[in-house]
């Protein structure tokens, strides 16, 4: 008997739902989460499918594209090479981040590599909405950076002071400086 033969997304979403978690699905769904499609995994479930798919651009961008689904947003940026991933790209996926916890991901496994981080912190909290996605987004990438140049962060949390998360990373990196 012949196996069937799956392609890249077809795999990633077998994976997706193979390990469903229902209770975590109704959870997210009942505080607020905008995507239509929860599947329930939490992030070393993501992670280890990471781990087994192709880490190639054009499937992380199937799987940003997928915007309806929770753990397709946030397996894409684990998956996208970040020697290949623009400037322009991370503007284009910054502003299409539909919750916090979409952002949390971005930053951390995927826009603190990037040679441009702190020019991409810098720029999307260069905002007068320090209530909006994006600046929430700046500030968490600075937070994933603080340790590198806190004195850098610091100043990035000065220009969003009434934002919670500025006031953190602010604190944060006053530690960092002492």
């Amino acid at each position: 008997m012949d196996t069937p033969q799956y392609n890249d997304m077809q795999q990633v979403k077998r994976h997706f739902f193979a390990m469903r978690n229902g209770i975590i699905a109704d959870t997210l769904r009942k505080a607020g989460s905008p995507f239509k499609i929860i599947f329930g995994l939490n992030l070393p479930q993501i992670s280890d499918i990471a781990a087994q798919t192709p880490h190639t651009a054009e499937l992380a961008e199937r799987l940003w594209a997928n915007d309806t689904t929770r753990e397709s947003m946030l397996l894409a940026p684990m998956l996208y090479p970040a020697e290949a991933f623009t400037a322009d790209d991370a503007r284009r996926w910054v502003e299409a981040i539909p919750a916090a916890e979409v952002a949390d991901i971005l930053c951390h496994r995927l826009l603190r590599h990037l040679p441009f981080a702190w020019e991409l912190a810098e720029e999307l909290t260069d905002t007068d909405d320090a209530a909006s996605l994006g600046c929430y987004t700046g500030l968490r990438l600075a937070f994933n950076l603080v340790g590198k140049d806190p004195a850098r962060a610091a100043a990035i949390a000065r220009k969003n002071p009434g934002a919670p998360i500025a006031q953190r990373l602010a604190e944060e990196a006053e530690f960092l400086m002492m």
